[in-house]
């Protein structure tokens, strides 16, 4: 049905997707906190030093690296369900039981260390992951139909930077919630408990789209599904859409696709190389350990997450005088984030242990700029299909991830003297050249155009004709 009412293209100050997105921000918040606790509470939970009162557990290395591993057998699994399911029946009340269980589990977790030892820490954690990957495909797809397209990098950057917000916090706290009167169990108590808070409030107050809103003003709501053009509105959801069939074969043979695909896995193989083996290589070369201090631990994070408000401030300033060009935006950003980055694990490459401040300065700069990613490669599945954009993400998030087991063993492989830093620095340059080239394949082949099979056959359930029960339906975008 097309509305042939005249467009207010003012604007909304402020309204309902705002609010959604700050509920966004706070799950992505909740759920990396529930994610990074156990790195923290595993020190304690096997050191009697750090709080005598409590048990201990006399956890082999290769035990308790399986276990803070285990997190990631399950996310990774559940990345493409997660983005059918949200796409199917709505992002809400998948985000809303996967951030629940997983909140539930924490809780849980220290009477089940004390029930089951490992083994069902590691069961507990792998349940966890498959929860929690339901978090960036039902995020996109959220986005997708909340965000118009003029704030789509506004309110991605947001809801996003809640993830960094979320781990710079725990990391900065965990320390000191396990020496305290509650020992290492409040490091699972309390990201629990807020995550089951938020529960409650996302329930009641978040929808997966405008439509099913309660609380949203038509004013808003014609905002943000009527595309404007010259002014007057193209498209309306008054009408139910009925089920789109996921175009699969379309996806998998579409050329802006594997870029995006490409890019996705080149940033996790260099942020998870800097996550993962940086505080091995500022020790064991630097001669420092970032992990005894609570501060420098979540140093990058802090930094990464006051830099995604920068990055969209300066956004703001490039659209007023450019114009909104969203190809040139999302490019500029990207080759921002994978670039600087590039250029810092060059730099880590040739520092030595007679310089530990500007190592830790390169760290937090490279690890920070990361964030200028958000407003690059990973709004990038909305603008290609906003139909599809959980789908989409689910399945570039799944196989980069795989990028988080692969990148470690190739630091096992390459680095034989973990004191050797001709070693590390060919771990930075194989990482700096995933950064390089997959910002130039993005930048070269990159597309911001929503591609031909965001709109494919849908499911008819009302008129089957001739034994077929799809027809083609081609909507004004």
């Amino acid at each position: 049905m097309v509305n042939n009412r005249r467009f207010n293209d003012k604007e909304p100050a402020f309204g309902i997707r705002h609010l959604q997105c700050a509920l966004i921000f706070f799950g992505q918040a909740v759920a990396y906190m529930l994610r990074v606790n156990m790195s923290v509470a595993i020190v304690a939970m096997t050191d009697e030093s750090i709080n005598p009162e409590f048990d201990v557990f006399t956890w082999s290395e290769r035990t308790k690296s399986l276990i803070l591993s285990s997190f990631f057998w399950g996310y990774v699994i559940t990345q493409v369900p997660a983005g059918q399911l949200a796409q199917r029946y709505g992002a809400k009340l998948v985000l809303f039981w996967g951030i629940t269980i997983c909140s539930v589990l924490a809780i849980l977790t220290p009477v089940c260390a004390r029930i089951g030892g490992s083994t069902l820490v590691c069961t507990l954690r792998v349940i966890q992951g498959l929860c929690q990957g339901c978090l960036l495909p039902s995020t996109h797809n959220l986005i997708s139909k909340w965000a118009p397209v003029a704030e789509r990098g506004r309110l991605g950057t947001i809801s996003y930077s809640g993830g960094q917000f979320g781990t710079a916090l725990m990391l900065w706290i965990s320390g000191e919630l396990a020496a305290s009167l509650m020992g290492w169990p409040s490091t699972f108590y309390f990201p629990g408990g807020v995550g089951c808070i938020w529960a409650v409030l996302w329930y009641f107050f978040s929808s997966s789209s405008p439509a099913e809103s309660h609380l949203i003003s038509e004013e808003e709501k014609l905002y943000i599904e009527m595309l404007p053009v010259n002014g007057v509105a193209s498209k309306t959801n008054d009408e139910k859409k009925p089920k789109l069939v996921t175009p699969w074969k379309e996806i998998w043979t579409s050329c802006p696709f594997y870029v995006l695909l490409f890019v996705h896995c080149a940033n996790n193989w260099g942020y998870w190389t800097l996550l993962i083996e940086i505080p091995t290589y500022l020790k064991k070369v630097i001669g420092m350990d970032i992990k005894n201090s609570a501060l420098l631990s979540s140093l990058p994070y802090w930094v990464m997450f006051l830099l995604s408000y920068f990055f969209l401030f300066l956004s703001e300033i490039l659209d007023k005088k450019k114009g909104r060009d969203l190809a040139f935006s999302r490019k500029f950003f990207n080759t921002m984030g994978h670039w600087v980055q590039m250029l810092g694990l060059i730099g880590l490459g040739f520092v030595d242990g007679n310089n530990p401040t500007i190592a830790v300065a390169l760290l937090t700069l490279t690890v920070g700029m990361n964030a200028s990613c958000y407003l690059g490669f990973l709004i990038n599945h909305i603008d290609l299909s906003p139909n599809f954009a959980g789908t989409l993400m689910g399945i570039t998030n799944g196989i980069a991830n795989i990028m988080s087991i692969f990148a470690p063993l190739t630091v096992g492989v390459i680095v034989s003297d973990e004191t050797d830093p001709v070693q590390w620095r060919i771990i930075f340059f194989i990482s700096a050249g995933f950064f390089f080239v997959g910002n130039l394949m993005f930048v070269i082949f990159g597309k911001c155009e929503t591609q031909p099979w965001n709109e494919p056959k849908v499911k008819d359930n009302k008129n089957k004709l001739n034994g077929h029960n799809t027809v083609n339906v081609e909507l004004q975008q």
